[in-house]
């Protein structure tokens, strides 16, 4: 009972959220840059933030079941729901960059199923080797520095390079100083989880991880740059902690 609680809480929670955000661009002009970003952000913490409500334990394996919950509010914005019910219609305006149309959805769900095929094995890698919470790094990543760096990007890049989307020629602009966020979250995070590894594993990570992020995150296809950060993060991770 308290699984099917903890759920309908967090699709309600992340849907208001969608809704606000649809509201202020629609009403305050606020770029969908931005808002979208802050469902993001909602997306990865929400979970985390709900589920001491509702199970005495928390676990990644609870997070990961929340992350999943989450993603399914994607399919209430398909058009044939949405054109008939016009709170979701706003809720999608938080979504749906100029840019990106007439592909928003479609690419927000190739890369969370893409996210989660990487996802669901790496977990497993990991609960192998007694390091399950080792997941919490690529999903960090993911959530804070892919987070911040096109707001940080947008607001203060000077140092622009362009980027493809999947099945499309159309050039999109990132920047260094958006990267950064990704080096930045990536480097704080190996060292808030030195206790995890040994001294050579931490020196590893730290000498490789955050380099391979910004990378990652800087020649990973428009929209797609999710599962190549849990990729790339989470083999690295796996061979390190082989070591």
């Amino acid at each position: 009972m308290e699984l099917i609680l903890y759920q309908i809480t967090l699709i309600c929670s992340l849907l208001s959220i969608q809704y606000l955000c649809g509201l202020l661009v629609k009403k305050k002009d606020i770029k969908v840059n931005y808002t979208r970003k802050i469902v993001h952000f909602a997306l990865f913490f929400l979970p985390f933030f709900l589920e001491p409500f509702f199970f005495q334990n928390t676990s990644p394996n609870n997070h990961g079941v929340g992350m999943m919950v989450s993603l399914s509010t994607y399919f209430l914005l398909i058009k044939p729901i949405r054109s008939r019910v016009k709170p979701l219609n706003t809720a999608f305006m938080s979504l749906d960059r100029p840019e990106d149309r007439p592909n928003t959805l479609k690419w927000i769900f190739l890369q969370n199923i893409l996210a989660a095929l990487v996802m669901f094995p790496l977990s497993i890698m990991f609960s192998i080797n007694n390091m399950e919470f080792l997941i919490f790094i690529p999903i960090f990543i993911n959530a804070i520095g892919d987070g911040l760096a096109e707001p940080i990007g947008i607001r203060f890049g000077k140092h622009k390079y362009q980027t493809y989307a999947l099945f499309s020629k159309k050039k999109y602009v990132r920047s260094i100083e958006g990267s950064s966020c990704v080096f930045i979250t990536s480097l704080a995070l190996i060292i808030i989880f030195s206790p995890c590894f040994t001294f050579i594993q931490f020196s590893l990570a730290l000498l490789i991880i955050p380099i391979s992020m910004t990378i990652s995150e800087a020649f990973s296809p428009h929209t797609l740059d999710n599962p190549f950060l849990f990729l790339v993060c989470g083999l690295l991770l796996v061979f390190i902690i082989q070591i």
